[in-house]
């Protein structure tokens, strides 16, 4: 049973899962296509979570081709295609993620995902991840016309969970984040454990969190 249809959202690239190695790829993919090779790597993550079009942008500029955004457009489909076929075969769930919202379904709490990511890939990588079922409610990139900071996926996203707009919080990693949040008027924990580690401290949300084991007592904190 709901309790007071209290509801914590997540973000997913960044902030449920690690994804960022399986993102890279298909970006690579693309430039290797391209006669180019790899022009990107690990230490280009924070752009991974940008999405694909920021890591087309990112490679093109590598060879003097910044500002190509027809070629941005036209590669798209093809990162796409590439990110589909290898989504899981790197990625993994942060430790403690799953016990986390075990924990919160079991104390009443609904739980849902609003991310974006395209919905059919989003819904793709959480059934092999095998962690679909512990959400009521799952809102992607193209579910809505809008994404996030836009408030309504996440509005949609809590009301489909079963709770209510006002006694709901966000879970997630970056800027956007942070926006989406402020845009519905609730509070956000960005985790420190994603592609900005630490540094997120830097936009100042209403709660970090270090590690999924404090999600429950922080979420009972923000959510009283």
């Amino acid at each position: 049973m709901l309790q007071g249809g209290k509801c914590v959202v997540f973000d997913l690239d960044g902030t449920l899962a690690d994804t960022s190695a399986d993102l890279l790829a298909a970006a690579n993919a693309c430039f290797r296509a391209m006669g180019r090779g790899d022009l990107l790597g690990p230490d280009d993550t924070l752009t991974a979570f940008h999405g694909g079009r920021a890591m087309l942008r990112l490679g093109f500029s590598r060879i003097g081709r910044a500002g190509d955004e027809a070629e941005v457009d036209a590669w798209y489909p093809r990162l796409l295609e590439a990110y589909a076929e290898g989504i899981d075969t790197h990625t993994r769930l942060y430790p403690g993620a799953v016990e986390a919202v075990v924990a919160l379904r079991a104390a009443g709490l609904a739980v849902a995902i609003c991310t974006n990511k395209p919905a059919g890939l989003a819904e793709d990588l959480l059934r092999r991840l095998g962690v679909r079922d512990l959400f009521g409610a799952m809102v992607g990139a193209d579910t809505l016309p809008v994404r996030k900071p836009d408030p309504a996926p996440y509005r949609l996203a809590v009301e489909t969970a079963g709770g209510v707009v006002g006694r709901s919080m966000l879970v997630g990693d970056t800027e956007t984040d942070l926006k989406t949040a402020r845009a519905v008027g609730v509070p956000c924990a960005l985790v420190s454990f994603g592609p900005e580690g630490p540094g997120i401290a830097r936009l100042r949300p209403e709660a970090l969190l270090h590690a999924y084991a404090d999600l429950p007592a922080l979420a009972a904190r923000l959510l009283a």
